[in-house]
């Protein structure tokens, strides 16, 4: 597979929004970049707060624009608070350096970045695994 085609972020979007409720996680919301980091899907549970659709997107952003899972980003972030702070500067504050943020891999091509919000980092991370693995996908969570 050479791109993120949409057939694929739905399969991604439903397997993921399934692991949610099969969890009973709070709403959440689900952003599927491709790999230029255009949106290709994003959806919203009912009950979503806000934010959710900006902090699931800057999930994504983020582990697309430092070429690492929001995990890897998050752990940055806190051994070199500097450096992820002048990036997100750079970035114009679109990165949200928490995990939820999963790269989406078919092999060792990159084909785009899920970010979830709604519940706990680790369950939004869960959710965004749960649904690239459904497609037949590599999860890449940093």
């Amino acid at each position: 597979m050479a791109e993120l085609t949409l057939d694929v972020a739905r399969r991604i979007l439903d397997a993921a929004l399934a692991k949610g409720i099969e969890k009973k996680l709070k709403p959440l919301v689900v952003t599927i970049l491709d790999a230029r980091g255009c949106v290709k899907l994003t959806a919203a549970q009912d009950g979503t707060s806000l934010l959710r659709s900006e902090i699931a997107n800057g999930k994504a952003f983020g582990a697309l624009a430092m070429g690492m899972g929001s995990r890897a980003l998050f752990q940055r972030a806190q051994e070199a608070p500097f450096f992820v702070s002048a990036v997100n500067t750079l970035a114009q504050g679109r990165l949200v350096p928490v995990p939820g943020g999963v790269l989406i891999q078919d092999g060792s091509v990159l084909l785009g970045a899920v970010g979830i919000s709604g519940d706990t980092s680790d369950n939004d991370e869960a959710c965004a695994i749960a649904g690239i693995e459904a497609a037949g996908l590599k999860a890449n969570p940093g």
